[in-house]
C-alpha cells in the first residue's frame, strides 16, 4: 500500500489537553506551516476549551461522536482503552493513525516505529492504517542500542529505569507537588497517593500492575517493544522500572553485553555518529533530569566497559519523556510518512 498523504495534511489530535497532547501542540507550533488544518479532541469534560495553535485559536471538541471523515492524520495521545475504542473509527474513515498508547504496539499488522531506528518498517503504508509509538522508556533505550547492534551486535541488555511523574500524566505531577509540600510541612506520613506508594522523597520500584512472573507490565512492555523495534525477537532483555520524585525527564542505567569484545573509545565513536544522540565523552560530564542539554535528544553518559567482561558496556541515558519519549517520536513518524508520500 503506497503512501499518499497531502504535503500539508489535515491533522486531528485526540487527547490534546493531556501532558503528551500539550507537548505535541508545542512541537507543531515549532514546525509552523507543515500542519495547517488542526482539529483538537478531548474528553467531554474538556470540550469547549480553547487552545492557540499557529496563531489560530481552536476549540476542543469531544472525542465521542467525532466524525473523522476528511482527516489525513490522527494522533492519539490517550489511554489504551480509549484508543482501542476510537482508533478503529478513525481507521474506518481512511485516516492514518499514530497511536501513543499500548493498544496496538504488539499487533502484527501495526508497525512499532522509532524513526531513527526502524524507519524502514514504514517503506509502505500499513494496511491497518495504524502506526504505534513505543513506551517512553523504550524509545531512548532502543535509540542507544540500535547503532551498537548494527556495528557490533548486542546479546544481552539489563536496564533499570528512573521514571518521572509526568510519565503518568498531569494529575500525577500535581500529586507529587502536593505530596512534596505536605511532607515538608507535616513530615513523611502515609497519605493517599496516585502512585503505588507516596512519591515525594521516595523511590517506588513499581510502574503499572504486576504480572504473574513478578515483573510489572511496564517492564514487560520495555522487553517486548525493544525486540520488535530492533527486529531481534530473541534478544535477551530484562528490566526494573522505578518511579522517582522528578517532575519530568526519564533516566536509565543500561548494561549492554555485545557480541564481541569492544572498547570505550569504540562505543563513544559509534554512538557519536548516531542521529539524535548527545554523547558525553568525559566521565565527569553527564546529563540529569534537572539539567538536560537538549530536550529533543537522548543524552548518553557514564560510558564505561566492564573490566571483568570486555563485551560489557554501561550507559547512562537521559531523555525528556514527554518529547523524545512521546510527542516528538509521534511527530517524527508523521514527518517520515510525509517524506515518503512526497519524495520530491
Amino acid at each position: 500500500m503506497n503512501w499518499n498523504l497531502d504535503p500539508h495534511p489535515t491533522v486531528t489530535i485526540a487527547g490534546c489537553t493531556g501532558a503528551v497532547g500539550r507537548e505535541l501542540l508545542r512541537l507543531i507550533e515549532e514546525r509552523r506551516g507543515v500542519f495547517r488544518d488542526i482539529h483538537l479532541l478531548a474528553s467531554e469534560a474538556s470540550a469547549g476549551s480553547r487552545f492557540p495553535v499557529n496563531g489560530t485559536t481552536h476549540t476542543v471538541r469531544s472525542l465521542a461522536g467525532y466524525d473523522f471523515a476528511a482527516r489525513d492524520i490522527v494522533f492519539f495521545a490517550v489511554g489504551a482503552e480509549t484508543s482501542a475504542e476510537f482508533v478503529p473509527r478513525a481507521v474506518a474513515a481512511g485516516c492514518l493513525v499514530i497511536d501513543k498508547s499500548a493498544a496496538f504496539r504488539m499487533a502484527p499488522d501495526c508497525p512499532l516505529i522509532v524513526p531513527q531506528v526502524n524507519a524502514h518498517d514504514m517503506a509502505e503504508r500499513p494496511a491497518s492504517n495504524i502506526i504505534a509509538s513505543p513506551n517512553c522508556s523504550t524509545i531512548p533505550l532502543v535509540r542507544a542500542l540500535a547503532p551498537i547492534h548494527t556495528a557490533i551486535g548486542v546479546r544481552n541488555v539489563v536496564v533499570s529505569t528512573y521514571q518521572a511523574a509526568s510519565g503518568v500524566g498531569l494529575a500525577c505531577i500535581e500529586d507529587l507537588v502536593r505530596d512534596t509540600r505536605s511532607s515538608l510541612e507535616h513530615g513523611a506520613t502515609e497519605r493517599p497517593s496516585l502512585f503505588p506508594r507516596p512519591l515525594a522523597f521516595n523511590v517506588v520500584p513499581q510502574i503499572d500492575v504486576f504480572c504473574d512472573d513478578g515483573f510489572t507490565l511496564e517492564e514487560r512492555k520495555l522487553v517486548l517493544e525493544s525486540r520488535k523495534i530492533l527486529g531481534v525477537p530473541d534478544l535477551a532483555v530484562t528490566a526494573t522500572t522505578v518511579r522517582v520524585p522528578v517532575i519530568n525527564v526519564h533516566s536509565e542505567a543500561a548494561y549492554v553485553e555485545c557480541a564481541r569484545p569492544t572498547t570505550r573509545d569504540e562505543i563513544v565513536r559509534i554512538l557519536s555518529g548516531a542521529e539524535g544522540l548527545l554523547v558525553d565523552e568525559r566521565y565527569e560530564q553527564y546529563a540529569t533530569p534537572r539539567f538536560l542539554p537538549d530536550p529533543n535528544a537522548v543524552s548518553v553518559g557514564r560510558i564505561r566497559t566492564n573490566p571483568d567482561n570486555p563485551r560489557g558496556v554501561w550507559l547512562w541515558l537521559v531523555a525528556d519523556n514527554l518529547r523524545v519519549g512521546a510527542a516528538l517520536n509521534a511527530l517524527q513518524i508523521a514527518e517520515t510518512a510525509l517524506r515518503l508520500s512526497n519524495p520530491h
